[in-house]
């Protein structure tokens, strides 16, 4: 009797140390002073930009543009930052008709049973997948990501590889995940501080996703569960727009956090963090780095292109128009120092195609050479058949029209 005894004081103590280590996976309740997120003490230069965080990154969502970098191919262990890629895919699954917001999600008993952060599921309880969003954006809750994961793939093993092939996909060259929660500290479940980015760039394209990620408290259940975002830049940094806290004993303190102002937002990744204070003040330093520095202009020709003329067309001239560009992101200094040069045909043959390249802009920045954009057709021009020509050399003759 003492013997089995023995064995099952034994299991107790491994059953609760193992629920121990289980809650360390959730977010430690820690009081972070709301200094840090203030933004006026501004870095003047990337030289000087210094950060706690062992590795981090920050970009620029529109261009992709990396500003700054500390370590950020080194992989780590990335806790519930994890779950950029799982929201990522349900947003995608949403877009694309595959998922309704409001189909109903059924807990299975292994999502009840995630432990960590998590918002009680029971098994056979039912939500929205709006509501399951909602608790896994805001809450980072483990059992709605189990759960939602085990209804879009069969299991989550099965959803973990489509996480897989969609990193592949977002050239996440250094990133490998085995679960869709990052709860566990799985020696596999890898990845950086620029995999990272790389996700959640593709993330806040879809723009509705922010109703979810600027929530700072709201409620489930009829109001009867409240919910509160681990992110504090959500409610004390200007314009932060998300994205996804991370903390595990062995992954430290992480953030992926984004911010927009005057139609510019950047996206800084930290992990490592000793810290929630660490983590926040690095993510804030940074964001409010390339919000002082940097600034996107849409390079345009300086003055109006002139038509170009179409020979044997039905119309004699087209307007040429600037082409895919898109936007760059230079230094607020360097703004109006950026020129463009214009080349252009100087006679096109019909048939003109819409979209035809006619000529080049190039943008330059103190005699570099940033971007070539090219000029193309703003319209169709049709060639003239003979019947057309002879109809007009005929008006020539008999009215001396042309």
């Amino acid at each position: 009797m003492k013997k089995l005894a023995g064995i099952l004081a034994a299991l107790m103590l491994l059953s609760v140390t193992a629920r121990a280590d289980m809650e360390m996976e959730s977010e430690p309740d820690e009081e972070v002073d709301e200094s840090v997120f203030d933004d006026t003490a501004i870095p003047t230069g990337a030289d000087g930009l210094d950060v706690p965080a062992p590795s981090a990154i920050l970009m620029e969502k529109e261009t992709g543009t990396v500003l700054w970098e500390k370590n950020a191919d080194e992989r780590l262990r990335p806790a519930s930052v994890t779950k950029v890629m799982t929201i990522l895919l349900i947003v995608e699954a949403v877009d694309s008709g595959a998922l309704s917001l409001d189909e109903p999600i059924t807990c299975s008993a292994y999502a009840a049973g995630m432990g960590g952060s998590q918002v009680f599921l029971e098994e056979g309880e039912q939500m929205s997948l709006r509501e399951m969003l909602k608790c896994i954006v805001v809450a980072s809750a483990n059992d709605a990501a189990v759960a939602v994961a085990e209804h879009m793939a069969g299991s989550e093993q099965a959803f973990a590889a489509r996480m897989n092939e969609r990193a592949q996909e977002l050239g996440m060259a250094n990133t490998h995940f085995t679960n869709c929660t990052g709860l566990m500290d799985d020696p596999e479940h890898l990845t950086t501080a620029r995999d990272i980015a790389l996700m959640s760039r593709e993330l806040i394209r879809h723009e509705w996703i922010r109703e979810y990620t600027t929530i700072w408290m709201d409620t489930i259940r009829n109001g009867q569960f409240g919910l509160s975002n681990t992110n504090k830049l959500v409610r004390f940094y200007k314009g932060a727009t998300g994205l996804k806290t991370g903390y595990t004993s062995s992954a430290g303190h992480c953030i992926s956090a984004t911010a927009c102002r005057d139609g510019v937002e950047y996206i800084a990744v930290v992990l490592h963090c000793a810290s929630s204070a660490d983590r926040f003040e690095s993510a804030k330093t940074l964001l409010s780095y390339a919000f002082g520095a940097y600034t996107l202009v849409t390079p345009a020709p300086a003055q109006v292109l002139p038509a170009i003329p179409v020979k044997l067309g039905k119309c004699g001239y087209v307007q040429p128009v600037p082409g895919e560009g898109g936007k760059l992101l230079v230094r607020k200094t360097d703004a109006g120092s950026v020129e463009t040069a214009v080349e252009l045909d100087e006679t096109l043959q019909a048939p003109v195609e819409a979209g035809q390249r006619v000529g080049t802009m190039t943008v330059t920045l103190n005699g570099q050479v940033l971007r070539e954009v090219p000029l193309v057709a703003g319209d169709s021009v049709e060639r003239l058949t003979w019947w057309d020509v002879a109809r007009e050399m005929l008006g020539v003759l008999v009215y001396g029209e042309k």
